[in-house]
């Protein structure tokens, strides 16, 4: 991924975050001699090992062998920033369209579990994590176990041993606080409901005025 130095993202913490807010990404693998395959699967990252499924019937899985290099592509909001909205614009004019938004790769080797118990582990982490905070929250033993035994067997399991991370968070940090403010200002203005996500990311890093 392409990342001038002041959109790296470099906190961590704030990386880790936006994967398990978004709690999904898409997995790219590549055999030689053919295109990518791509899955978008929900994603569970613990540590250096990130957990996800893909239905049996999805040929991508397939594809991948142990030690098979892999990509897992998360993106957080996005918004299209209009060049009405720098200040800068009133003074030179010189100024153009761009898109905000922020990213993470995690790069890494995959392979793939049938095993039953690993793949009703994994089911019920990823089930755990994202019914969290519910009100009247789901868990996988509450249905029938021989319904969930007849799921597990049209799912296999999907563990990436990450590599590398790469974080990347642009939001017009290259641009005047005065511009800044005012792609925030448009932002809040616009319906699609994105924009918020990339308005308040943008809002945390300004000066207060």
């Amino acid at each position: 991924m392409y990342i001038p130095p002041f959109n790296r993202a470099e906190d961590d913490l704030a990386v880790r975050r936006l994967v398990t807010e978004v709690g999904a990404g898409w997995l790219v693998t590549s055999r030689a001699g053919s295109a990518p395959s791509a899955s978008f699967l929900p994603v569970l990252w613990r540590e250096d090992t990130v957990v996800a499924h893909l239905a049996r019937a999805n040929p991508h899985w397939r594809e991948i062998g142990d030690g098979t290099p892999a990509l897992l592509v998360v993106t957080g909001p996005d918004a299209y920033v209009s060049p009405s909205w720098y200040a800068s614009k009133a003074e030179h004019g010189r100024v153009v369209p761009t898109w905000n938004y922020s990213a993470v790769h995690l790069t890494g080797v995959a392979r793939v579990h049938e095993d039953p118990e690993w793949l009703r582990s994994a089911v019920t982490d990823l089930t755990d994590r994202h019914e969290a905070g519910r009100h009247d929250r789901w868990r996988v033993t509450d249905a029938p176990p021989e319904y969930v035994e007849g799921q597990l067997r049209g799912i296999v399991g999907l563990e990436l041993t990450v590599t590398a991370v790469e974080g990347k968070e642009k939001l017009s940090q290259n641009r005047s606080s005065d511009d800044r403010s005012g792609v925030v200002e448009g932002l809040l203005r616009e319906e699609r409901a994105q924009t918020r996500g990339v308005a308040d990311a943008m809002a945390d890093g300004l000066e207060p005025s």
